[in-house]
């Protein structure tokens, strides 16, 4: 896994992906610029925690600003060398799009042109962005693929997302800027978001509080676990995308362009189906959830599955992680954290 001798800059540095990396390239001696707002979106105290582990590296240096904030995020160019950009900041959560919609359009909308007008003014060789699984929308074909059509959300966070796609290939286009955007798949593990379902499910089973199992337990999802993710991601910082002079617009390739853009899916390739997810928990906790079976969320799809056959193909990208293992690791990390 080459990685280059460069600063990388990586927003969200003290959100659950965001951290996983940057503690990852600082441990391979990479100097890392870390960007985060600490918004309250969930425990602050957790996001201190990811933050004050990565401040240990004598090669973290670390800047509390919002992406919408263009001045502050153009100065930290500026102010250092960075080559590689992450852009893993963004506001999370299909179900709080419902409730604080603005929200969505400020950091992923506005931040992220932020990003990218720092990226085309400061000679960067690649962004790197997340994306989402949640583009697919109502896509009813699986296992998804990056082939296929993707104008039908039903989340606003999931048009956010799908627009930040759009945005990057325009720039890549207009500013020869390359871009590789990463549909992520229900990442979960150690140090996870207390809004995914793993968190709630642990933490509500523990305290023999009842769990809510949407769409009555008929949810299927391609959860990945983050040490998964990371290494993707660490491949592909150095996979530059090229321009594809052979694409046209009757190519079937949506995930390539004549510009140097490239979409990827990053995901476990392997869907579980929600009854089963707990039955591992509860064998891993000891305990038995209290199950209150509810109709499917608004903004929400019965099931992800993701076709990664282009990451395996052009970095050898295979997850390793089976779900028991995954979750023994998130359940053996919350309970030392929490001291429970």
């Amino acid at each position: 896994m080459k990685l280059p001798n460069e600063q990388i800059l990586v927003t969200g540095c003290a959100g659950f992906i965001g951290f996983h990396l940057s503690k990852y390239l600082l441990k391979e001696n990479i100097e890392v610029i870390g960007v985060d707002n600490i918004n309250d979106y969930y425990d602050i105290n957790l996001k201190y925690s990811r933050l004050d582990i990565l401040k240990k590296y004598n090669n973290f240096k670390f800047y509390k600003v919002s992406l919408e904030d263009e001045k502050d995020i153009n100065n930290i160019f500026v102010d250092n060398n960075i080559k590689y950009v992450v852009n893993l900041a963004a506001q999370a959560g299909v179900r709080y799009s419902l409730k604080n919609p603005k929200a969505y359009i400020d950091s992923n909308i506005v931040g992220f042109l932020s990003i990218l007008e720092a990226c085309k003014n400061h000679d960067i060789k690649h962004l790197v962005y997340a994306s989402s699984s949640s583009v697919y929308g109502g896509n009813k074909q699986v296992p998804f693929s990056t082939n296929h059509n993707v104008d039908h959300p039903v989340s606003l966070y999931a048009a956010t997302k799908k627009a930040n796609e759009l945005m990057a290939h325009t720039y890549s286009h207009l500013y020869n800027l390359p871009t590789t955007g990463l549909r992520f798949f229900t990442v979960y593990g150690p140090w996870g978001r207390p809004d995914m379902a793993l968190f709630l499910f642990t933490d509500a089973i523990l305290k023999d509080k009842p769990i809510n199992v949407f769409n009555y337990g008929k949810m299927v999802r391609d959860f990945t676990y983050v040490d998964d993710i990371v290494e993707g991601i660490v491949k592909l910082i150095n996979h530059i995308p090229q321009k594809n002079k052979e694409w046209n617009d009757k190519s079937s390739e949506c995930s390539k362009s004549f510009a140097p853009y490239k979409i990827y899916n990053i995901g476990n390739n392997c869907p579980i189906e929600l009854e089963y997810f707990i039955s591992v928990l509860e064998d891993k906790l000891g305990k038995s959830a209290i199950k209150k079976y509810l109709p499917m969320q608004p903004g929400d799809v019965p099931k992800t599955y993701a076709d990664v056959s282009d990451l395996e193909k052009d970095i050898s990208f295979k997850p390793k992680t089976d779900i028991e293992d995954g979750i023994n690791e998130f359940v053996d990390w919350y309970r030392d954290y929490y001291k429970r």
